[in-house]
């Protein structure tokens, strides 16, 4: 119990000021969940007053339409939680007549929502005494208890939150959930933990037998895919260009891109036009093309390095370009391409059209 009030005590003193501590509805809470998994606080926040302006209940947000939600998201990343607060705003007011679920394995129902997320709602909005387990509370755990089980294995995992469980404070679970993973954020953090004014301090064993740079163990990464990705950035002389929506359950599902080929490695100006993907597109138009960036663009996520060249392809006209140049950033685009275009408002794209 010592451990739970040192944790409620420092938070209470040195919690940030975030709306989402001011209140208890459930829609709101769990939009700030959603949003902040994989993603900073201080990137979040301005998401997350997007969310709850465009919004601002769970029936708005139910009859809104995917893509605007998806260029609401935009520059996020993991792209599926958008989906997935679309699919669970549906399901809450459409099976559920628009009440918030209001225990931890109601709200394990929702699309999106797994252990981490329902116990956090949980505990927060209904004060149920379940407890979360994030990457903060394995850190903080694994430090203050000398645990060198990888948290990111089976054994690591149930051990973990079977501990956490066993300390969460039954009689404050909202405060004690907050206060272990600001505590984690910001005291017992990542790299050069505050271990000098931390109040656990005396009794902390990675402290005391000098592990802190050690724990949490974590198993071996996952090998990263090395991928390599041409868009062909198409301009006709009535300034249309190409943008598909990207199907199927890959990256960037429902997000619009340029006409993309993917080789397996770098490929030069010649590999491109006798692409057979290229020659479908194109079939015997005259073309000026250039390669945008002469370096590669490499956007990274968790399991694939996406190494992307941009190519502009200037042609007089072309049956499937029907979407107008100046509409291109209304629609939702990863943010690879979004970058693009920020990069593109720098240059002369439409000077020296000849064809």
């Amino acid at each position: 119990m010592r451990f739970s009030k040192s944790l409620i005590s420092w938070y209470l003193q040195n919690k940030r000021d975030l709306p989402w501590r001011k209140t208890t509805n459930p829609y709101y809470i769990w939009l700030s969940e959603i949003i902040l998994q994989q993603t900073r606080v201080d990137q979040g926040l301005a998401y997350y007053l997007k969310f709850v302006k465009n919004f601002p209940t769970v029936f708005d947000l139910a009859s809104a339409d995917e893509e605007e939600i998806l260029k609401l998201w935009q520059g996020l990343g993991y792209y599926s939680r958008a989906r997935n607060l679309h699919t669970s705003a549906k399901y809450i007011v459409n099976d559920l007549n628009g009440v918030f679920p209001t225990d931890y394995k109601s709200l394990l129902k929702l699309k999106g929502v797994g252990d981490y997320t329902a116990s956090a709602i949980a505990s927060i909005c209904f004060d149920e005494p379940t407890a979360v387990v994030d990457g903060n509370v394995y850190r903080v755990l694994a430090r203050y208890f000398g645990i060198a089980t990888p948290i990111n294995g089976t054994l690591g995992i149930k051990e973990f939150k079977k501990l956490a469980q066993e300390l969460i404070n039954a009689k404050d679970p909202a405060n004690h959930n907050q206060a272990i993973m600001e505590f984690g954020a910001r005291m017992c953090k990542p790299q050069n933990p505050d271990c000098d004014i931390c109040p656990l301090n005396d009794s902390c064993v990675a402290l005391q037998k000098k592990e802190i740079k050690k724990l949490p163990v974590k198993d071996k990464k996952v090998k990263v895919r090395k991928r390599y990705f041409n868009y062909l950035v198409l301009i006709t002389l009535d300034e249309k260009t190409i943008l598909n929506k990207r199907e199927g359950k890959g990256i960037w599902q429902n997000l619009y891109e340029f006409p993309l080929i993917e080789t397996e490695a770098v490929i030069d100006e010649s590999d491109l036009v006798n692409h057979t993907a290229f020659n479908e597109l194109f079939k015997k138009d005259a073309l000026i093309i250039k390669r945008f960036n002469q370096k590669l663009i490499i956007h990274k996520l968790s399991h694939q390095h996406i190494n992307t060249v941009f190519w502009i392809v200037k042609t007089a006209t072309n049956k499937s370009a029907n979407t107008e140049w100046n509409n291109i950033e209304n629609f939702p685009v990863p943010i690879l391409i979004h970058n693009f275009f920020e990069d593109l408002k720098r240059t002369e794209i439409f000077s020296t059209f000849e064809v």
